[in-house]
């Protein structure tokens, strides 16, 4: 099998092309600003490409690895788009807001958060410390909470104008354009901030009880903000996804990916694509009325009975 991103590269340059030359790109996410963090591989690679197929631009977040990065960025400038890589280590709060201001001061206002970062430990609940635990909360949920903060900050101050810094570190500034200052169909500002969940939030798996409850403390964060954020118009919400596939996954886990396939009803493993179209889908105009909601991109294998 060939993981997404071993086998996908061309096809993704193709779909932008055809994207923009269509008109597509100009569609559905016209004019907005979009941050996805861990986007230089896996699922958050999936997300920031169709999020730069339906127009945005994108700034792509990476901790360690700047060449992947710089490579979705060159998939997308060079397809028409626009995009920047940002890095921070959202374990560290101060890097956190950083990386949001920076997006928003490179875009011009800041529309959209998708918040993909994390990490997915295999460890046995016995013998399992409490600083193994907290590695994952800090990663998985305690950014999620402080990106949250920092993007509504941003929103909320309308234009959503970051510090304009000179990026001379390294961060990749291809493509840098100013965009206008956007609203709403409805007048009010645009925001939508969705996290990256798992269906492993209500169905936990073996090896995976740390991960399993970071997972569920974002979907129950994601509906708290909803609560409280709705009403300066910006949404939360969650997307669980179920397994999806990358390189060398049927390899590393051959009887895995042979009882999914067996048990999922649409006969076979997810994309980081499919991740992506539920993300896009949440931050357009499309569902302007959903909030709080967790939806669930699994191939349909939540509604296999467990009895």
């Amino acid at each position: 099998m060939i993981g997404p991103d071993e086998g996908h590269h061309d096809a993704h340059r193709d779909g932008l092309r055809s994207a923009h030359r269509s008109g597509h790109g100009s569609g559905l996410l016209d004019g907005q600003v979009a941050l996805v963090t861990g986007a230089s591989g896996g699922i958050g690679r999936g997300i920031a490409l169709r999020f730069a197929e339906a127009g945005a631009a994108v700034a792509v977040h990476f901790r360690t690895n700047a060449e992947a990065a710089r490579e979705v960025v060159d998939l997308i400038v060079g397809s028409g788009g626009r995009a920047v890589a940002l890095r921070a280590d959202l374990t560290v709060e101060d890097e956190c807001h950083r990386l949001v201001r920076e997006a928003a001061g490179w875009g011009g206002l800041l529309t959209a958060l998708v918040n993909n970062a994390g990490v997915q430990p295999v460890q046995e609940l016995p013998g399992m410390t409490a600083g193994d635990w907290r590695a994952v909360v800090e990663a998985n949920v305690s950014s999620v909470f402080v990106c949250t903060q920092a993007a509504v900050e941003v929103m909320r101050e309308g234009r959503g104008q970051g510090d304009r810094r000179d990026l001379s570190d390294g961060s990749d500034v291809s493509g840098l354009s100013g965009l206008s200052d956007r609203r709403g169909s409805s007048g009010g500002p645009v925001g939508s901030i969705t996290h990256i969940a798992s269906i492993e939030a209500t169905h936990p798996a073996p090896l995976h009880a740390h991960y399993s409850a970071s997972k569920a403390a974002v979907v129950a964060h994601a509906r708290s903000a909803a609560l409280e954020y709705g009403p300066y118009g910006i949404r939360v919400n969650t997307v669980s996804p179920g397994l999806i596939d990358r390189a060398g996954l049927a390899e590393a886990w051959p009887d895995g990916v042979r009882r999914w396939q067996q048990a999922v009803p649409t006969g076979r493993l997810g994309r980081p694509e499919d991740v992506g179209d539920a993300c896009v889908f949440l931050a357009s105009p499309m569902a302007s009325w959903i909030t709080g909601h967790d939806l669930v991109v699994d191939g349909g294998v939540s509604a296999r009975p467990t009895w």
